[in-house]
């Protein structure tokens, strides 16, 4: 990759950082966000990638080929979802939010050799700060809260290592999400299940005032007999549920992780769901089914899951990482002794 501080944007941030307003390059060349409003109205599938001002963006020129070597039928010649999902670990996301709305034709057609690849990928830039982060206060939470925060100003997403605001890449790549969220949905009836639980995750960043995913994917927890993509299914209304208010929905999740007939994996992600989507204290009952059933094997199975997975920290599972932090705070952080350790 090449060093960041050459790309045009660079002073954009600088000035950002020296105190300009952030608002006042909404809906420029450097706003990912108007860049990707204007691609989504167009037919992606065989878009030329060169019409895409890559080059604006923080590490922009290394994106196009990923993309491109994705679009192709034969075997990937690079490690395309490397290059895009390392953007997203190294906090850069601007331009893999780019990638989102060409990627999204190629995780809707099941026949492409690399459908689930690109699918699997465009969740990463829809989600920031979320690595490590299970508290009750943070997880399933999408930062941006309009009652606190400008459209264009500074958001709880704060700003990328580049010093481009996450919450631009964020939003432009949830918008390309939900703009196609008719053609995403077919995929939750997918045979495989691996795609099923990439498509929730993907969904659950949608916009979705009118609970056509969250309908979408309570009927998928409804038919679906796999108790890891039933607890996939869970997690993603929780999280919608987060971002869009349903009272009903708690009560749902409730019922659920109180439910014994339910898988243990149900269980347990209702009993996180909850407590995400609620302020009162976690009850006796709720306490004795998350020690009974959150033990290491089943931790380490639940990575399969991205919102457990993202949960992870050091030696941590992300299942026992939200246990302590939800219910037990006072036990000791494993993350903090390990780095301890190396000091």
């Amino acid at each position: 990759m090449r060093d960041w501080r050459s790309d045009p944007t660079f002073a954009m941030c600088r000035a950002v950082a020296d105190g300009a307003d952030l608002a006042s390059f909404s809906g420029g060349a450097y706003d990912v966000r108007a860049v990707v409003a204007g691609i989504l109205p167009e037919s992606r599938r065989d878009r030329s990638l060169d019409a895409v001002p890559w080059g604006n963006f923080p590490h922009g020129p290394d994106v196009p080929e990923a993309v491109e070597h994705l679009r192709a039928d034969g075997e990937p010649g690079m490690d395309a979802t490397g290059v895009l999902w390392g953007l997203c670990a190294n906090d850069s996301r601007a331009a893999a939010a780019l990638a989102v709305p060409f990627l999204i034709p190629l995780a809707t057609a099941p026949r492409h050799p690399h459908h689930t690849d690109a699918l699997g990928v465009i969740s990463g830039p829809a989600r920031a700060r979320h690595s490590g982060v299970a508290s009750r206060e943070e997880l399933l939470l999408h930062r941006t809260d309009p009652a606190r925060h400008a459209p264009d100003g500074d958001d709880d997403y704060g700003y990328e290592v580049t010093g481009y605001p996450a919450g631009w890449s964020v939003a432009a790549s949830r918008a390309a999400i939900t703009a196609d969220t008719p053609a995403l949905l077919p995929l939750l009836g997918s045979l495989d299940s691996a795609v099923r639980v990439d498509t929730a995750y993907a969904l659950a960043a949608a916009a979705d005032p009118d609970r056509v995913v969250r309908t979408a994917q309570a009927a998928g927890f409804a038919a679906e007999r796999d108790a890891m993509v039933r607890a996939a299914f869970l997690l993603a209304t929780a999280e919608i549920t987060r971002a869009h208010t349903h009272p009903p929905t708690a009560a749902w999740l409730h019922e659920r992780w109180n439910d014994r007939a339910e898988a243990p994996e149900v269980r347990l992600v209702a009993a996180i769901g909850w407590l995400c989507l609620t302020d009162a204290p976690a009850p006796e009952e709720l306490r004795r089914t998350v020690d009974n059933f959150a033990d290491d094997e089943r931790a380490h199975t639940m990575e399969a899951l991205p919102w457990m997975s993202t949960a992870s920290g050091t030696n941590e599972p992300g299942l026992l990482r939200c246990k302590r932090l939800m219910l037990h705070p006072e036990d000791p952080d494993s993350e903090a002794i390990f780095w301890d350790s190396l000091f």
